[in-house]
C-alpha cells in the first residue's frame, strides 16, 4: 500500500468516527430537548424514553460499524469482504 492510499484509508476512519461523534452529540442534545419538552408539557405522561431508547439503539449500532465492537459487520468485516468481492471479480476476469 502507498502512501496516498494510506492517507485515503486514513481520511475515511476519521471522517467515520467523526461521522460517529457528531451522531452521539446530536442524539444527547435532541433527547434532552424532548426530555424537557416532556417535563413541561405532559409530566404526568413521559414518553421521551421511548425515542431515546430507539434512536439508542442506532447510536450503539453505529459504534459497532465504526469502532467494531463486537466484531459483527465492523470495519475489519468491510474490509474483508471488500478484498474478497475484488479477489472474486479478478479471478472472473
Amino acid at each position: 500500500m502507498n502512501e496516498d492510499e494510506k492517507y485515503k484509508k486514513a481520511r475515511r476512519r476519521v471522517r467515520e468516527i467523526k461521522g460517529f461523534y457528531s451522531h452521539l452529540i446530536v442524539y444527547f442534545v435532541i433527547n434532552i430537548f424532548l426530555a424537557v419538552l416532556n417535563f413541561i408539557t405532559s409530566p404526568d405522561h413521559l414518553w421521551f424514553y421511548w425515542v431515546a431508547l430507539g434512536w439508542g439503539i442506532g447510536v450503539i449500532m453505529n459504534a459497532i460499524s465504526v469502532f467494531g465492537i463486537g466484531g459483527f459487520f465492523g470495519h475489519e468485516w468491510e474490509e474483508k469482504k471488500i478484498k474478497d468481492m475484488m479477489d472474486k471479480d479478478n479471478s472472473q476476469q
